[in-house]
């Protein structure tokens, strides 16, 4: 069995993380569960460091064989603490979410959920980010179900370095999801707009809105075979997309580009 740390950013009292923490719990893994004490979405990889951070256990939440702990921090800051101070040992994975909503395309740039995974993996833990791919569904256990298959998979394979996966799970019933895809990722674009309004008080404030849009052309990859589907293109089809990510940002097609033109000789 094996000894996994939770995380999430939509807070304690998600949905998903209990149905991710429980299911896992059940089938006999060692859980511990550290989440922030209200919803962080959007957070990125922030961290508190201007405020203290106040922390608690939580004991009425989860299956009674999972240690539950809520913390004021973002996402990042949750996987921090349990690390240096909830865990007596070292996990063998990091686990966050399941995220209510995508992470798809650019999302993970600005993902608390993918970054609690991420923060994982930054101490060499494999890790991985879960996310139901819809706003509006509630069923969770598919997700959870696939964690578990997942997990099995993952303790049984040696990896060049720890993975840093994110995994999207169509709201769709088990039976009509089409398979397991492992894709690169893709592109999300937004029609972006600051609704301005005004406060009781008459004082004005901003509001980001924004809408998707879908049906944008998906760029290539240099590295990797044209077919292998980016997880925009996946999910769309009703597949679980898993799409294994790096925190390493370096762009080495421009890094090639500037060296050959020899950029600073001039």
């Amino acid at each position: 069995m094996s000894n996994i740390l939770i995380s999430n950013d939509d807070g304690i009292f998600a949905v998903g993380v209990r149905t991710l923490a429980d299911t896992l719990a059940q089938a006999g893994h060692q859980v511990t569960v550290v989440c922030p004490d209200r919803e962080r979405s959007a957070t990125g990889h922030g961290l508190t460091l201007h405020h203290p951070i106040r922390a608690k256990e939580v004991d009425y939440v989860f299956d009674d064989r999972a240690i539950a702990w809520s913390c004021s921090g973002t996402p990042a800051d949750c996987v921090k603490f349990a690390l240096s101070a909830v865990m007596q040992t070292r996990p063998d994975f990091v686990f966050s979410g399941i995220n209510h909503g995508p992470n798809l395309g650019t999302d993970v740039l600005y993902s608390g959920t993918v970054s609690a995974a991420m923060e994982g993996v930054l101490e060499g833990i494999p890790s991985v980010a879960f996310s139901l791919a819809s706003f509006s569904a509630f069923e969770f256990q598919p997700a959870a179900d696939f964690a578990l298959k997942l997990l099995e998979k993952l303790s049984g394979t040696d990896y060049p370095k720890p993975p840093l996966l994110s995994v999207n799970v169509p709201p769709v019933a088990t039976s009509e999801i089409a398979g397991v895809a492992v894709t690169r990722q893709g592109l999300r674009r937004y029609i972006e707009k600051f609704a301005k309004r005004f406060d009781p008080r008459g004082k004005s404030y901003y509001w980001l809105e924004g809408e998707i849009i879908e049906d944008i052309e998906q760029p290539e990859d240099v590295n990797l075979p044209p077919h292998i589907l980016t997880d925009v293109q996946a999910i769309r089809d009703r597949y679980i997309t898993i799409t294994p990510l790096q925190y390493n940002l370096t762009d080495a097609v421009i890094v090639k580009h500037l060296y050959q033109q020899d950029f600073f000789s001039k």
